[in-house]
């Protein structure tokens, strides 16, 4: 089940930011299989479906926390540097 969830969070992410994965040759062998795990659980494709909806959430989530990080800490250093170039050029009285 892992591993269907693993391909399905793959094939999501893949739609979303519109990339076209080539097949592999043992794909087809691959996907085989999965086919009897699917065919003793009616349920498993929706299961896996649902866990790998979830675990692309948690990576977007992921993505747009470090994002926000990454500002953050741009924006601080910035600051940082201005402040520090200011400083620098201000005149010296003796």
């Amino acid at each position: 089940m892992e591993a269907l969830v693993a391909e399905l969070g793959a094939a999501f992410l893949c739609a979303d930011l519109g990339l076209t994965p080539e097949p592999r040759e043992d794909t087809a062998a691959y996907i085989q299989s999965w086919l009897k795990g699917l065919k003793n659980d009616k349920h498993a494709i929706f299961t896996a479906a649902g866990h790998a909806q979830r675990v692309t959430g948690f990576l977007y989530r992921a993505v747009e926390q470090a994002e926000t990080r990454l500002a953050e800490s741009y924006e601080r250093h910035a600051a940082q540097e201005l402040e520090r170039s200011a400083a620098y050029q201000q005149p010296r009285l003796f």
